[in-house]
């Protein structure tokens, strides 16, 4: 075999894959004393490799880390295949088309061109097609893709030899139907002139890049090739800040920048006015402040489309992150899992509510809807919760005197508006709460039911950790009404005439500050 049959044309730079392990080509040549050619690599895991591309005190290519370079064999690097041989393998087409010809003296039967045939009705029916880790490096034949499956919509190339947006826009401007490209886990060099390539990529519309090793700023210098891009996924890459988008980016409505390096949440800012981003993923990145600056109660203009965040995984400790999503005019859904607000010692369900309560128009938290009665009861148990702190700080019932500091708006900035929506907290709760007690108490309780004089009244002792939920269930053995028809609400012994309804299910009677001698009353 001769070397030109080993090697393409153009080895450097070239990705290749060697017992099972992914490299780049920087150097093809000699390296005295040994004779023969040898290929310099840089490996994808540097433990693979011995050096950093020097020998013997002379450096033959440039490597990033001290251990990640090789010499290897030309035979022993595989430079991949094209498009349409992964394809075919794939999808278990065969190559072997000119099998037989019969010809008989009355019919001429042509098995290969049947066969032909056959494959070009399988390869038009193909329009979701992967061919990840299929070793594609390549287009192929000038024009035989377009001719072979021209109806490919959705197209997966994932961690395959892909080592130049030249290589990927010759498969690609073949491809007229295509709208999905999943180009992750490949090293893709940058395109000097990436506008020339934009006519190959007019019409994709959904593009994924992750663990390509790519920074914001490269994709800002590739993104004038995607003209028409509304999902750009860049999870698990090497971005650690953001820059504004310029006369690009423009039509996308979904950025995935999830398992990066980005600390400072007010880098956000730099992707703020992109018109139509309506989801923005941010997990797993290392955030903990975020700041809007507008007027106390206002909203910003910031991601004016936005409806749906995720900031799942990182490092947001202060309620204040919170507060600062209140500002943005149309966040509907809202993902936060795992972050050290969340691990606090106040209970899961707790920390739901005050989420609800400060984000006003939120519809779905962490993937669970909000409904209607769960944002009322969130919103007058926040009014509730903080309401000692409220009158401390100036607050008052009596609206002409009702001058709570700044600090407390700052730390609060919905309780003024909570207050306008529901009226001010009565005395009754301002009593002494205690909803995180961890000793749970047994109350003595009188169940009353005002609309039925019959029904004669019920002593009950319950824990005080007991949720309404579970107290209408125990009704409805009792009472054998369904707990979706009853209506609670109790009586203090220390408030004779003082009615408050019990309208939270999820909450505790503890919640409610009950207390031993209070009254239940029940009806429906």
């Amino acid at each position: 075999m001769t070397m030109t049959e080993v090697l393409p044309s153009d080895p450097i730079g070239r990705r290749i894959i060697c017992d099972g392990e992914y490299a780049t080509v920087h150097y093809v040549g000699m390296v005295p004393p040994t004779p023969g050619i040898w290929l310099g690599v840089e490996w994808d895991n540097p433990s693979r490799g011995k050096h950093d591309g020097s020998h013997e005190g002379t450096r033959y290519f440039p490597c990033s880390h001290p251990t990640g370079g090789s010499f290897i064999r030309p035979k022993k690097a595989n430079f991949g295949v094209n498009f349409l041989t992964a394809v075919k393998k794939r999808y278990g087409l065969s190559d072997d088309w000119n099998e037989t010809l019969v010809i008989g003296k009355k019919t001429v039967e042509l098995v290969g061109f049947e066969s032909v045939q056959e494959e070009q009705s399988q390869l038009d029916m193909l329009f979701d097609i992967s061919v990840r880790e299929c070793t594609v490096s390549h287009a192929g034949q000038k024009g035989e893709i377009h001719s072979s499956c021209p109806n490919i919509s959705t197209l997966n190339v994932s961690k395959n030899l892909l080592s130049s947006w030249d290589y990927v826009a010759d498969i690609v401007s073949q491809l007229e139907k295509l709208k999905t490209l999943d180009l992750s886990e490949n090293k893709i060099s940058l395109p000097s002139n990436p506008s020339s390539l934009a006519t190959s990529f007019e019409k994709l519309t959904v593009l994924s890049l992750n663990r390509t090793g790519v920074t914001w700023n490269e994709v800002l210098h590739c993104a004038v090739m995607w003209p028409a891009l509304e999902e750009l996924h860049l999870a698990s890459n090497n971005i650690t800040s953001l820059e504004r988008p310029v006369n690009c980016l423009q039509s996308l409505t979904l950025l995935d920048i999830a398992n990066n390096h980005i600390i400072d949440g007010n880098q956000l800012h730099a992707i703020a006015d992109l018109p139509r981003l309506k989801q923005l993923i941010l997990s797993c990145n290392r955030i903990s402040i975020l700041n809007f600056t507008v007027q106390h109660g206002g909203c910003t203009n910031s991601f004016a489309s936005l409806n749906s965040l995720s900031v799942d995984g990182n490092n947001i400790s202060q309620w204040s992150f919170i507060n600062e999503l209140n500002k943005l005019r149309n966040l509907q859904s809202f993902n936060c899992q795992n972050n050290p607000f969340m691990d606090s010692d106040k209970n899961p369900e707790t920390i739901r509510q005050l989420i609800i309560a400060k984000i006003a128009r939120l519809k779905v938290l962490n993937k669970t809807e909000i409904l209607p009665q769960e944002r009322k009861g969130a919103e007058l148990d926040y009014r509730k919760m903080f309401g000692n702190e409220w009158l401390k700080s100036g607050g008052n019932q009596n609206a002409d005197l009702n001058k709570p500091s700044l600090e407390f708006l700052l730390e609060h900035p919905r309780y003024s508006e909570l207050i306008e929506k529901y009226g001010a907290p009565d005395d009754a709760e301002f009593r002494q709460q205690q909803p995180f007690a961890l000793k749970n108490q047994l109350l003595t309780l009188t169940i009353l039911c005002p609309n039925k004089p019959d029904q004669k009244p019920i002593k009950k002792k319950l824990p005080d950790s007991m949720t309404v939920q579970k107290v209408k269930g125990l009704l409805y053995r009792l009472l054998k009404v369904p707990g979706s028809e009853l209506r609670l609400s109790y009586e203090s012994s220390k408030m004779e005439g003082k009615e408050i309804e019990l309208e939270n299910d999820l909450k505790t009677l503890q919640f409610y500050s009950m207390e031993n001698g209070d009254s239940v009353l029940v009806r429906w």
